[in-house]
């Protein structure tokens, strides 16, 4: 077991605990935080080009959706640092900490389902319907297993 993991404690005040925990999630953050704005600035430029006219009707509504699902895994991972600016110096970093947490696991759903809408759309694009499809399966399925279940999964090995 890692430091701070359950059955294991550390010398460490609640200040300094939630000091700790406010660093650990503002790392992740930017992580995928700069993933996401990379996936959304490409599909901002999508229309753009000369071949987005050729997408079928059913590949433009996927690319909306893809459009809706990367601005709102922005808009979840981008909410702590409204928060924090917000009741800064107020006191408030563990209810900081807690917010953070929920949406940026909301923001990884989110970010999750628009990679997968965008290698939908480009495998279709580029493959067909059934390339596009099983591929979209099987990257799902990995995304699935390391982001969610294997996590999950150890979280509850450690009750």
């Amino acid at each position: 077991m890692g430091a701070g993991e359950a059955g294991e404690s550390r010398d460490e005040t609640v200040a300094q605990r939630d000091d700790r925990n406010t660093a650990e999630l503002i790392q992740e953050l930017r992580v995928v935080g700069l993933g996401v704005q990379v996936l959304f600035g490409f599909l901002l430029s999508l229309p753009f080009t000369a071949r987005f006219t050729k997408l079928t009707a059913g590949q433009r509504d996927l690319y909306l959706a893809c459009v809706v699902l990367a601005a709102v895994a922005t808009v979840l991972l981008i909410a702590p640092v409204a928060y924090h600016r917000l009741v800064f110096r107020q006191g408030m970093k563990e209810r900081l900490v807690r917010f953070a947490n929920g949406v940026a696991i909301l923001g990884l759903a989110a970010v999750g389902g628009a990679v997968l809408t965008a290698v939908l759309l480009v495998t279709w694009y580029v493959g067909g319907a059934l390339a596009g499809a099983v591929i979209t399966a099987l990257t799902a399925l990995v995304l699935c297993c390391l982001w969610f279940a294997v996590p999950l999964a150890s979280r509850q090995l450690l009750r």
